[in-house]
């Protein structure tokens, strides 16, 4: 037990480390998110969405990789750091895929990014134009940590938030969503399962180190593989 407690709080320095590392990137980012696009080839394009308090930078690193691969990668700059509620954001991608007559798209999403994602999938208009989503690390079921942070963008993601409870009860896209996290993750301490979806617990300690991780990298290249 000891040993089990001891690697957790391992796990939580590192993981607030990579956090912070790439919040200051991400904040000293002055690129436009045009080079993501320019010169891929027609692979399946890609939406990139990022959790709460994130910025599209702080994926960066993430979109590079997608994008070396060909695949052109949408950042949707409307999101900020994605505080709005689920339904605003989605309301928002949305409207990127119709200006952009986005079809056969693979979102990746970090944490609440994919709870717009699955939100997103089922909406009679822009659900169609969607193949697949890869999650990593999104509370699904919400997470019981929510409570201690009083912020209303923080509170809608409790477990017994309402809009959280109908967008569990929705369940026709899950089985397009292939939803990822890891060992132990000290945001969304009851993990990611999603009932119906493809689920992946990798060997991996953290909500955001896992973003760089290649077992992660791996399972995003073999979706996208399977949508060109």
């Amino acid at each position: 037990m000891r040993r089990t407690v001891l690697r957790r709080v391992g796990v939580l320095a590192l993981d607030y480390l990579y956090a912070g590392r790439h919040q200051l990137r991400a904040f000293l980012d002055r690129g436009t998110p045009d080079a993501l696009v320019a010169g891929s080839g027609h692979l399946a394009p890609v939406v990139l969405l990022p959790g709460i308090f994130e910025t599209w930078r702080f994926l960066r690193p993430l979109a590079q990789h997608i994008h070396s691969g060909g695949h052109p990668v949408h950042v949707v700059t409307a999101l900020e750091d994605n505080r709005m509620s689920v339904p605003e954001a989605a309301a928002l991608v949305a409207r990127h895929l119709q200006e952009q007559d986005l079809t056969d798209v693979v979102i990746v999403a970090h944490s609440k990014g994919g709870l717009v994602a699955k939100y997103l999938m089922g909406m009679p208009d822009s659900g169609p134009r969607i193949r697949a989503a890869v999650t990593v690390a999104t509370p699904f079921g919400g997470s019981s940590l929510a409570r201690f942070i009083p912020l209303p963008s923080v509170r809608a993601l409790m477990p017994t938030a309402p809009g959280l409870l109908r967008l569990a009860l929705s369940r026709a896209v899950n089985a397009q969503i292939v939803s990822v996290w890891g060992w132990f993750d000290p945001h969304v301490p009851a993990g990611s399962r999603l009932e119906g979806a493809r689920n992946i617990e990798l060997d991996v300690g953290g909500h955001f180190r896992i973003l760089a991780r290649p077992e992660l990298l791996a399972i995003v290249d073999e979706v996208l593989a399977t949508a060109d």
